[in-house]
């Protein structure tokens, strides 16, 4: 197989050069699903990079990206084997994800959420001038260039960061860096999310910057919250739930482990002319029991942990970790408040996550009611033939 621009230049290879994958492998495309592991590859390439693909009868069934050192050997990419995929060609599926975003209270927002875009491992997200991009897979990183140049001559950003120390990178052979990769990019970045306004650092921030997938829900938490009334976030990061509720709430209490993460919501309630955020450094199970004890209350409490369960092996002690967390939260809650309850692990799935509530809820004393369920926002599109593409979950639960 050709190296280097050669082949993001345009270059098919020829069909005598296919990846061969199972009848097991082949249904997954056929059902939707992009990914192909590798224990259905009956004859794979030796470089990664894009490759034709064909069934063990020898039927065409597209081209996919290649990486010889993942489990998730190839990722659907083009169905059409046919097809010169260059820079016109990424150009355009780019285009396609964005004609798919409706107008977003927001300057901040993802335009390409990976296979859920038909973009597997390319993670591109638009901080106002700004794009941060994630070429997460062996196959993608061949094609680096292209991507960068379709990305400039359709976003026309003032640069473009790519995040790669994201460790999916290391079981695909590939170096983690942080590197700009066209104009220039500053080491803070203000963004707007509604009515509210914090900086995010593009190049040491979580994700690539900000936690972007639970937007609407912050906005959402803000209409919720009673005028006047008492708020509380837990696991706050740089406070963007806390900064939503003080528009409307006479005090909040925003609590994370991380000092640096405190100082930094500090300065975004600055930003905003906020004066009732408190912060607090604080493990956020032990704030909640001392909450407890001390019989503190709130009209609305928001338990927006990290993923507890990164793999299925740990489900069982994240469950407990959740459920925890969740049932001290209940406790807080002044009768009539609400809870706003969120879980991004994708192991945890939406019944495992709704009888981890019920079991807290069950041992709070509390009578507690679902209001609404909270999911993904559009620009995080979840896929149903594609269930890795949907892992945040929530609820807006009254307490009595």
């Amino acid at each position: 197989m050709p190296s280097g621009r050669k082949i993001a230049a345009g270059y098919i290879p020829p069909m005598s050069s296919a990846v061969i994958v199972s009848n097991r492998g082949a249904a997954r495309w056929v059902r939707g699903h992009p990914w192909i592991f590798a224990s259905d590859i009956i004859r794979g390439a030796t470089d990664p990079g894009i490759v034709p693909v064909t069934d063990d009868r020898g039927k065409p069934l597209g081209q996919a990206l290649w990486s010889p050192q993942s489990e998730i050997r190839l990722r659907l990419l083009e169905r059409d084997p046919s097809r010169t995929i260059d820079t016109a060609w990424w150009r355009a599926r780019i285009a396609a994800a964005l004609a798919r975003r409706p107008a977003i209270d927001a300057t901040a927002f993802r335009i390409v959420h990976g296979e859920s875009d038909g973009l597997p491992s390319l993670i591109v997200d638009r901080y106002d001038q700004w794009v941060v991009a994630q070429l997460l897979s062996a196959g993608l990183e061949r094609y680096r260039a292209d991507v960068i140049e379709a990305l400039e001559s359709l976003l026309e950003p003032a640069g473009i960061l790519l995040r790669h120390d994201a460790a999916v990178r290391r079981r695909e052979g590939l170096p983690q860096e942080v590197v700009v990769a066209a104009g220039a990019i500053p080491d803070e970045i203000e963004i707007r999310e509604g009515a509210v306004r914090y900086l995010v650092q593009p190049r040491t921030g979580q994700k690539t910057g900000a936690f972007l997938d639970q937007r609407e829900n912050r906005l959402a938490c803000a209409a919720l919250m009673r005028p006047g009334g008492r708020g509380l976030d837990c696991f706050s990061y740089h406070g963007s739930f806390a900064l939503h509720l003080a528009a409307r709430a006479g005090t909040v209490l925003a609590i994370d482990a991380s000092a640096e993460a405190i100082a930094r919501g500090a300065r975004n309630a600055e930003l905003n002319g906020f004066g009732n955020i408190a912060w607090r450094q604080a493990d956020a199970f032990e704030a909640l029991r001392e909450l407890g004890r001390a019989k503190e209350t709130f009209d609305l409490v928001v338990v927006d942990p990290p993923a507890f369960a990164k793999s299925r092996a740990a489900l069982p002690g994240a469950i407990n970790g959740y459920r925890d967390v969740n049932l001290h939260a209940m406790r807080l809650v002044s009768p009539g408040g609400l809870l706003v309850s969120a879980s991004c692990s994708f192991h945890l799935r939406w019944p495992d996550f709704l009888a981890m509530l019920g079991s807290a809820a069950a041992d709070s004393g509390r009578r507690v009611t679902v209001v609404s369920h909270l999911t993904q926002p559009i620009d995080h599109p979840e896929v149903l033939s594609i269930p890795e593409s949907g892992y945040l979950k929530g609820a807006v639960l009254r307490v009595d």
